[in-house]
């Protein structure tokens, strides 16, 4: 867990400066900032669109009474990516759009799944649903 934990803040920062420097001192620094916030802006608005959309269906599948476990998972992938998108770099950009682009958000939920699997199947992790 520690490991991971590092990874996310301090491999990950420290890789996302490095780029930025990269980039910054081949392109220019205006360029550079430019690009970030073009990046962040185009996709919190495409995350935007995918989230209502997203809202939208689990909408229709709980008025005709179905459980929209599928998108909701959907939401919480996509919320996720426009926090991503929102952080200034790269890295986290690609990540991002990775993350909101439904080809690759399925392999995402795929892992997901066999994640919450797993949890569930450990006899030291007590899942209990409540109506």
């Amino acid at each position: 867990m520690f490991g991971k934990l590092f990874l996310l803040f301090v491999l990950v920062p420290v890789a996302e400066i490095y780029l930025l420097v990269t980039v910054g001192s081949s392109i220019g620094a205006f360029p550079t900032v430019a690009l970030v916030i073009l990046t962040a802006l185009a996709g919190a608005h495409l995350a935007r669109m995918q989230g209502l959309s997203t809202m939208m269906r689990i909408r229709e599948n709980l008025d005709q009474g179905f459980m929209p476990a599928e998108e909701l998972l959907d939401g919480v992938l996509i919320f996720l990516a426009g926090m991503v998108l929102l952080t200034p770099g790269f890295l986290t950009d690609i990540a991002g759009l990775l993350i909101l682009l439904p080809v690759t958000r399925n392999l995402f939920k795929q892992w997901l799944r066999k994640k919450f699997d797993e949890w569930r199947q450990n006899p030291n992790v007590h899942i209990t649903f409540h109506q």
